[in-house]
């Protein structure tokens, strides 16, 4: 690779890097594995050699790639006996942390509402996180990366009914979990 292809690879990992890790923590619920997956994916993409349409078809190929990805880490047969749970949720609390404390500094206009946005952004994040995986995946799409319904639909192989329908499942399934944890009565 020469210095301009190695400038533009950083570029696309500046840019996509930290989605790409942010789906692939949603699905695999560990640290390791997700930059694992993301590296894997900007490998795939070096080694790409067809062109892309635009941007956003970019996007959803790289998207669509890091699904794959994840699929393939969840169904490897190493992971299936070998994963030590009690490592992948302390590393996803970290890794949700600093997630959680880079956009409450970017957006806090005083440290009191900047503690209270950012324990909420973490319940609501927690509460995404409980669902099952097909809920997470398009609640994460949908909300996280701003997808529409057909580019959710044209990443993860479902029809769009399917995905409208785990949207609003999801979301009933979030409300009913955020409404437990602020009932108190």
């Amino acid at each position: 690779m020469t210095n301009t292809d190695n400038r533009a690879l950083q570029q696309k990992i500046d840019e996509y890097g930290e989605m790409l890790f942010k789906l692939s923590f949603i699905r695999l619920q560990n640290v390791q594995d997700a930059e694992d997956v993301v590296q894997e994916v900007f490998y795939q993409y070096v080694r790409n050699t067809q062109p892309f349409q635009d941007a956003e078809h970019e996007k959803a190929w790289l998207l669509k790639v890091t699904m794959n990805a994840c699929r393939k880490v969840w169904r490897s047969a190493w992971r299936r006996h070998h994963v030590d749970w009690r490592d992948a949720v302390e590393g996803r609390d970290e890794a949700w942390q600093e997630s959680i404390d880079r956009e409450a500094e970017s957006a806090a206009p005083g440290p009191e509402e900047a503690a209270f946005r950012m324990e909420d952004r973490r319940r609501l994040m927690d509460a995404v996180m409980a669902l099952p995986i097909k809920y997470r995946d398009v609640i994460h799409l949908f909300y996280y990366e701003e997808l529409s319904v057909k580019e959710i639909a044209r990443i993860t192989g479902r029809v769009e009914s399917t995905v409208t329908s785990q949207l609003t499942r999801g979301r009933e399934l979030l409300k009913k979990s955020l409404k437990e944890e602020y009932d108190f009565g």
